[in-house]
């Protein structure tokens, strides 16, 4: 990552759009390097300009920003590019769908600026932003999945992946459990190893198909 984050936008509405711009130019260590009115013009600019963060509307004209989350993520082209989601509503299965494809995180419209630009660093860091409000209610609707098996993992690594799941930093999960920082970050590093998970986002999407989410 260098050391001004680069950052291509994708929002089909220009005001929108617009307003994204101004937000992130305006933070010293982040920089707007092009915008897209539509997923397939989105997937386009990424493998021209290669930015460190996509900021995607997960509604898009022409593409949706499901696919093109896919398209991007799976791309050498693109560069490595991590998409940050963004969503209107608290729940949307298309938010669930795009971290399924790829998306390092979802964050709403709705969130607070200085929210919105340390999402944008977190996940150009290589981390995932996982809105709590949004976590919350898609563990409400994909509980109950038992798609994915997860044996093999130990019980307080369980216990560190429902928190995750929920939400929670490393920082909080440390404090909740009564461990040290250290351990919580070897906890979540067998998790990833284990669970053949690239991120956290990656956790969080194997705890709700999993069912470990809702118990």
């Amino acid at each position: 990552m260098s050391e001004t984050v680069r950052v291509l936008i994708a929002e089909d509405q220009a005001l929108l759009r617009g307003s994204f711009r101004l937000l992130v130019d305006y933070a010293p260590d982040l920089e707007v390097v092009g915008e897209a009115g539509d997923g397939e013009r989105a997937v386009e600019l990424a493998r021209r300009l290669r930015p460190d963060v996509v900021l995607m509307d997960v509604r898009m004209p022409v593409l949706d920003g499901v696919e093109a989350t896919r398209r991007i993520c799976g791309d050498p082209e693109a560069g490595g590019a991590r998409v940050l989601v963004l969503t209107m509503f608290d729940l949307d299965a298309y938010v669930f769908a795009a971290l399924r494809a790829g998306a390092s995180g979802f964050l709403l419209k709705d969130t607070r600026p200085a929210d919105l630009l340390e999402g944008i660093r977190v996940v150009a860091a290589g981390d995932s932003m996982l809105a709590p409000s949004v976590a919350r209610r898609l563990v409400e609707a994909f509980a109950r999945r038992t798609d994915v098996a997860i044996d093999g993992i130990t019980d307080r690594e369980r216990d560190v992946l429902k928190l995750i799941a929920a939400g929670l930093s490393n920082a909080e999960i440390a404090e909740r459990l009564r461990l040290s920082l250290p351990t919580v970050k070897t906890h979540v590093g067998r998790l990833l190893s284990k669970l053949h998970a690239r991120d956290r986002a990656q956790l969080v999407i194997v705890a709700y198909e999993s069912g470990l989410a809702g118990r």
